[in-house]
């Protein structure tokens, strides 16, 4: 059987990216990459050749593309994980989805604020207002995830939910938020990870610099 295609974005950069491609490493499926340069001149050639909606990730197998990285780990999921990216207890698989959906629609100003960097790492960093709310409404979230499942992963067992977090958890690193010693185990676990540390390898390998998301205190 043909692998599936993953196209991605800069790894130091493209916390959307990070999502699905983690996902598939965590669970051992076998998969190619294309990497696109984010807002480079190659990019838009780039964008029409291998997405369908000129932006990243998509995930392609076969003749079939799927794209936004919801989409794309709910494909990875039904299509290559029998099920295993959610628990099977009803109610952990819907705070799980809950928690995801609010990862996915929420959270703009840590975004704009904290934007992934991996290859970076702050000291003094001053959140905005509105950007600690964020930062304190994830707080409160991975707490009570955690303390519904048991850990050691949000929902028990490594989940969709943990990969849609783990450029959270990078952000926090790189810009050294201040956590309860729970949620910093939780951290250093997600950073610990043998793939994760992979994707942060390529990443420092990367020459492409994004001045918009080269934050300057």
């Amino acid at each position: 059987m043909t692998q599936p295609v993953l196209v991605i974005g800069n790894k130091n950069y493209s916390s959307w990216s990070l999502r699905p491609w983690l996902l598939l490493k965590q669970f051992g499926i076998g998969f190619d990459e294309i990497h696109i340069p984010l807002f480079t001149d190659q990019m838009p050639q780039l964008m029409t050749e291998h997405t369908p909606c000129n932006k990243v990730p998509v995930i392609k197998d076969g003749d079939l593309a799927v794209w936004d990285s919801l989409a794309v780990c709910e494909y990875i999921n039904l299509r290559f994980l029998d099920g295993k990216g959610w628990p099977e207890d009803l109610q952990l698989i819907s705070l799980g989805r809950s928690a995801v959906a609010e990862m996915h629609s929420g959270f703009p100003d840590l975004r704009h604020e904290l934007p992934m960097n991996v290859r970076r790492s702050y000291t003094g960093f001053k959140a905005s207002e509105k950007a600690q709310q964020d930062i304190d409404r994830i707080i409160a979230l991975w707490q009570q995830l955690l303390e519904s499942s048991g850990g050691p992963w949000l929902l028990g067992d490594f989940s969709i939910a943990d990969a849609f977090y783990a450029p959270v958890a990078s952000r926090f690193n790189t810009y050294d938020i201040e956590l309860p010693e729970a949620l910093q185990r939780y951290v250093k676990q997600i950073l610990e990870l043998e793939a994760y540390q992979e994707w942060l390898a390529d990443a420092k390998a990367e020459t492409e610099v994004i001045v918009e998301e080269e934050v300057e205190l």
